[in-house]
């Protein structure tokens, strides 16, 4: 197996396996656990500025794949949220989003609504590639965004 394995995060390393913990980062935080993958970002790039294009990749991917398991949670928990009787915010919420179907998980990236919004999509049992797509989509935006704001107000 190590034969293998690592070549693969030697790979991913890019300086020190600093790309493959980055990816456990962003994925971490994209599930319901009070993570921020930013600062991760932000250091790998101040760190290898040459990096920016894998590191926002990456960033992305573990974050979306995060988004995804969300997605999984929320369509296994369907049931269990059966069971609660919902107010009337939200059944407001859950009518808009029946709407905007897939297209909303374009607002996955947002802080605090994000990761439970992929959870939602799942349980609504909204399709899951055209939602990852989104989800990646915004997830793209917010990394490209943010890093670039921040290496312009801190430096890279």
């Amino acid at each position: 197996m190590d034969a293998w394995l690592d070549p693969l995060l030697t790979w991913l390393a890019l300086p020190q396996y600093g790309l493959s913990s980055l990816f456990v980062v962003s994925f971490l935080s994209a599930t319901l656990l009070p993570i921020g993958s930013e600062p991760a970002v932000y250091g790998l790039i101040k760190l290898s500025p040459h990096l920016f294009w894998p590191v926002i990749a990456v960033a992305t991917v573990g974050n979306t794949l995060g988004g995804a398991v969300s997605w999984w949670m929320g369509l296994g928990s369907h049931k269990v949220v059966d069971k609660f009787s919902h107010s009337g915010h939200h059944l407001r919420v859950l009518v808009w989003l029946e709407k905007l179907g897939p297209k909303a998980c374009l607002l996955a990236w947002l802080p605090l609504v994000g990761d439970p919004l992929c959870a939602v999509a799942g349980w609504l049992k909204l399709p899951f590639w055209p939602c990852l797509a989104y989800m990646a989509l915004g997830k793209l935006a917010r990394y490209v965004v943010m890093t670039s704001a921040l290496v312009g107000v801190f430096g890279g």
